[in-house]
Parts: C-alpha cells; structure tokens; sequence
C-alpha cells in the first residue's frame, strides 16, 4: 500500500467534494479556520439525539439509553476538541471572562486560540430521568432545549401540539435549581406557554426568527417575542432559507432565485428590535452546522467568516455602532453575565 498525505495535508482536503448523499455535501460553510478567519471566538455548541417510539417516522433512538450514549460520543469529540486546543469549554463567569480576555489578546496569534463554547443539549430525550441533569451539568451543560422536533419525552417540539407533562416539569424544576439556561428553541406553543408559566430561570432562544415574517410554528409569534423580551431573553437570528424568506420549497429554491441575502435576515433582526423598542434582545444565532450549507443560507455567505458582513448591513439601515456591537456579540455575553453572576 502507497503511503497517504501527511496528516496536516489530509486535514485540509475536500473530503466532501463528490458528495451527494445529503443536500449539503460540499457545501459546508463552518469549520475552526474559518471561524478564527471571522473572528468568531464564542459559540453555542449542541448535544442532539432524540427518542423516537417505534411508530414515529422521525429519525431517531428507540431508547432513551441510546439516545444517551449518543450525546456522549458527541461530549467525548468536543473533550478531544479541547485536547487538541481548538475548543475550551465555557462554564461560568471566570471562564467567560478570560476567554474574552484570552481572544481579544491581540499578542497571541489567531490560529492558536482555541474556540470558546458553550455547551447546550438541543431536545431533552436523551436525558434518561431528571437525575441526569445532574450528571450533565457536571460535564458542563449549561443550557437546555425541552424539545425539537415532533413529540419529546420531556416536551413537544415543531409541528407537534399538546403540554408538558409531570416529567416535564420535573425538568424545569431541576433546570432552575442548578441555574440551567433555558433554550426556548423549537418548542410547540402549547409547550412554550407552560415554561413561561413554570420556569423562573434564565431564558433564550438560541436560534429562532419571527413568525410575523415566514407564518410557521417553527417560528415565534409577536406575543412570544414580546414574552421573551419581558424575560430578558436574547433570540438569534437564523441563517436557514425557509426560516427566513416565505415560500420556500426545500431542494428546489435557490437563495438567489428568492432574493435570500444578508438583509433578508435584517428584517427578522429588526422586527425584533421594532417590538422591543431596543437592540438588546437579538444576536446571531446562525445553526450553520445544523445540517444545511450554502445552498440553504443566505447568497452572500459563503462560509460563517463572513458573517462580519451583517454588521455593515445593520450600520446601512441605522443601527449604532452601540446596536450592531450588541447584535453581533454584546447581547449574548451581557445574557451570560447577568445569569451566572449568580
């Protein structure tokens, strides 16, 4: 057998180029370099598996067990991602400080600066009882979205309907107790007034837009956005086409046939800042990784380093330099000073 390329060599090839088992092969838009290139130091990173039962047609483990072990094959890649030095995990207000601190340090070179991120559980089936919160939260998970997609063991997600039950609530009361974000992304409106009837926590919303805008559940309602201001939350804006533009018909519109750029997502930014009457309550929240690439995001985003674009179309439609600080950073980490300087 020949000898491959030296390992640095391979690291850097299109390993997706040729591709076409999902839509997105070789388009991806996320990757360390290119987060560094953008001068993106913090992100929210997710743990994801759901529990199906054997009659739901979604994707998904037949068990919480598995949809467990899952999530920790994905904690064991973020920890050799922290060995590697392209990640340190953020927990608490010192870590976050010295993360700011350690990426704004303009004596140390951007390629050896390791990403800061925030550990964050996107559905909450795979928690196999209310007392693994505690095991989670001692790994470092900080916040926690009850739901995603279809129905959950903890709480109903998109295009499901129906309130939480006593397990559900048992989770709220766990999340609260250990000052656990959470993540009001992807609940089904029934289950999202309940938490805002139950939960006396920190809330977000990681990566959401607005319903006035493209009419889908997936999305929040004004009387949602209002609710989430009143609670100090900050929603993220999302790069995903059909969150973004109406009509959207997956895997045959194009971002450039439907005019999808930069200041279509602007308009989901200010209609936020529009109920809010302030700036204060939106950020970037992009879910670039989420399994879509450019032939689903926004045409002039090419990779996520130029996601320092939207600060230029903020400053063109008004926003001060204030605003745009706080919408493309500020906001989030003011959220993450307030809730863990507990």
């Amino acid at each position: 057998m020949e000898p491959g390329p030296p390992a640095a060599h391979r690291r850097h090839q299109p390993t997706e180029a040729g591709l076409t088992d999902k839509p997105d092969r070789g388009n991806a838009t996320v990757c360390f370099p290119e987060l560094r290139r953008g001068n993106i130091g913090m992100v929210v990173a997710t743990q994801i598996a759901r529990y199906v039962a054997l009659d739901n047609p979604l994707p998904g483990w037949h068990s919480p067990e598995q949809a467990w072990a899952h999530t920790q094959g994905q904690l064991a890649w973020y920890k050799a991602m922290e060995a590697a030095g392209e990640l340190a995990q953020v927990t608490d207000l010192q870590g976050l400080e010295a993360q700011v601190a350690h990426w704004n340090d303009p004596t140390i070179a951007q390629a050896g600066k390791p990403i800061g991120y925030v550990l964050s559980l996107e559905g909450a089936d795979s928690l196999v009882s209310v007392e693994h919160v505690e095991i989670a939260y001692q790994y470092g998970l900080r916040a926690i979205g009850p739901g995603h997609y279809g129905p959950g063991r903890y709480a109903n997600g998109t295009n499901a309907t129906g309130k939480m039950g006593q397990l559900g609530l048992d989770l709220l009361k766990k999340m609260a107790s250990l000052n656990i974000i959470l993540d009001a992304t992807h609940l089904c409106d029934d289950a999202f007034w309940q938490v805002m009837e139950h939960f006396d926590g920190p809330v977000w919303a990681s990566h959401n837009n607005c319903r006035a805008i493209v009419d889908h559940n997936r999305q929040f309602s004004d009387e949602q956005i209002k609710e989430l201001i009143g609670r100090k939350a900050v929603i993220g804006a999302v790069m995903d086409a059909w969150m973004i533009v109406p009509n959207w018909v997956r895997r045959q519109s194009t971002p450039v046939e439907m005019g999808l750029n930069l200041e279509r997502v602007a308009d989901h930014i200010d209609h936020i800042c529009q109920l809010a009457g302030n700036a204060e309550h939106v950020g970037i929240g992009s879910d670039m990784d989420g399994a879509f690439g450019r032939e689903q995001c926004p045409y002039d985003l090419t990779t996520i380093s130029e996601m320092q674009s939207m600060a230029g179309v903020l400053r063109d439609r008004g926003y001060s330099e204030t605003d745009v600080e706080g919408i493309m950073h500020g906001n989030w980490l003011r959220f993450l000073r307030r809730v863990w300087n507990r």
